[in-house]
């Protein structure tokens, strides 16, 4: 198997769990609505194809063969992040943007390092993926998918001020929103 083949194979079990896990989830009882939701569908949708369906041969920087296998670990360090944040969250999880009966604010685990892990998480397993592929397309991806997560993270961050009030800002005052110690 090639590094780029494991890296697909990746993807699709950290897909198929991540989906598998969805029973986990409480219902719903608010969310802003599936209007303000739709930007942020459609960008990462958008960086996925470009990361994923769209092959180009026109490399930009071919990385040496141990490099090549060496993102496979950051991506596995990614999809790791986030999945701990997702157990983390345990019956909070959605897929957008809501509130469930008794939310409150996680500030445990992954969520004392970032306000978002998940995102981060898969923000560097696509960082990792774009590096093996090492094609502007890709990169281009990366970049689409990046910023439909930064939408998605200020769409639910405003969301959870209105739901959460002084406990989410005091939350937001202390802990970055997507990269660790900064």
């Amino acid at each position: 198997m090639i590094p780029i083949q494991a890296m697909m194979w990746l993807w699709v079990l950290w897909l198929v769990s991540w989906w598998g896990a969805a029973f986990w989830s409480d219902r719903a009882v608010k969310g802003p609505g599936a209007g303000p939701q739709v930007a942020y569908n459609l960008l990462t949708v958008a960086g996925g194809v470009l990361l994923f369906a769209v092959d180009s041969r026109d490399t930009i920087l071919r990385l040496p063969p141990a490099a090549r296998w060496g993102t496979l670990g950051l991506a596995v360090a990614g999809f790791l992040f986030a999945w701990w944040a997702r157990i983390t969250l345990g019956r909070f999880w959605a897929r957008n943007v809501s509130r469930k009966a008794d939310h409150r604010v996680i500030e445990n685990g992954p969520y004392a390092l970032v306000r978002h892990p998940i995102y981060t998480g898969i923000i560097t397993a696509t960082v990792a993926t774009a590096l093996l592929k090492a094609t502007w397309i890709a990169w281009a991806g990366v970049v689409v998918m990046t910023i439909g997560w930064y939408v998605k993270a200020r769409l639910e961050e405003r969301f959870l001020h209105g739901e959460l009030g002084e406990a989410y800002d005091a939350y937001q005052r202390r802990v970055p929103m997507l990269v660790p110690f900064i």
